[in-house]
């Protein structure tokens, strides 16, 4: 008798069991958005002061790559800028001369004019004079547009000066390390002192604050789901439970299969769709926790 009453207790506390896991519409595992942040200059870290483990703000400055050879490259460039523009050629000083002269050559044809009108000059001179201004004028027209070539040309090289002093200060500015989010170091790859390289991994950081726990659901859940849903979110919470509310963000559009240690009665069962379901981190909540979740 004793015998029976013991299956018989088994069989309740199995049959609690397995209700207690049929609670639970789906398990998933969280994560977080991961940035590996990377070299983007070449040269000698000089500072990077961050350890595992870190808070760091939004574009944080937390480290330095030599910068000294750019530096100099730089003045070294702005020098050559000045001499460029020092040739520039002033054209209104260059050409006031002979615009003078076109002045003084315009005012002997109006009297020339004047004398002519009184029979004290001959047609002559006033055609000496109109060729004169002619020829002054095809001056100033011609010495005007060479000053002008020439100043272009000078503009365009000090415009490329230019641009190579952008390149330079761009380039001092990749030198300085910062954080491109607010999160958590996860790793550090390098250390002060080290030569490091463009796209040479320095280390890596995460978004805590907002978690996200990818499960996966079978095709008939598919239906009970939707994009911006609020979903109930269990965790492990030392010998309890600890609920969160979280948010469908995304649904895949592609089944995928199980491994290939569940066993199923039905093939069709054995393929699932991954989602991801976002909630805010109360500091509890770590990367590779396991949680089960309720729709």
């Amino acid at each position: 008798m004793k015998k029976i009453y013991l299956i018989i207790t088994i069989g309740v506390l199995l049959i609690g069991c397995k209700k207690d896991n049929q609670d639970f519409d789906a398990s998933g595992v969280f994560e977080s958005t991961e940035v590996l942040v990377s070299s983007e200059v070449n040269g000698r870290i000089l500072e990077l002061n961050i350890e595992e483990g870190q808070s760091l703000e939004l574009n944080q400055t937390i480290g330095l790559i030599d910068t000294v050879q750019l530096y100099l490259k730089k003045q070294q460039l702005i020098f050559s800028t000045k001499g460029v523009q020092s040739r520039k050629q002033d054209i209104a000083t260059q050409i006031s001369a002979i615009k003078q002269q076109i002045i003084t050559a315009k005012r002997e044809k109006t009297r020339i004019e004047r004398l002519l009108a009184n029979n004290a000059a001959n047609k002559k001179q006033l055609d000496d004079i109109n060729s004169q201004i002619s020829v002054l004028e095809s001056q100033l027209a011609a010495q005007t547009s060479s000053l002008e070539k020439g100043n272009n040309a000078i503009g365009s090289e000090k415009s490329a000066l230019e641009v190579q002093i952008s390149q330079i200060e761009d380039q001092l500015k990749r030198s300085s390390i910062s954080s491109p989010i607010k999160g958590v170091v996860l790793v550090k790859y390098a250390q002060e002192g080290e030569v490091t390289s463009a796209g040479k991994p320095l280390f890596k950081i995460a978004d805590v604050d907002n978690m996200i726990l990818r499960a996966y659901i079978t095709s008939e859940q598919l239906s009970k789901i939707k994009l911006g849903q609020e979903i109930r979110v269990f965790a492990d919470y030392g010998e309890s439970r600890k609920e969160y509310k979280g948010k469908v963000s995304w649904i895949s559009s592609k089944a995928e299969f199980t491994p290939k240690s569940i066993q199923v009665k039905d093939d069709r069962d054995n393929l699932v769709y991954a989602i991801k379901i976002g909630l805010k981190n109360d500091g509890y909540l770590k990367i590779g926790m396991y949680a089960d979740i309720l729709f």
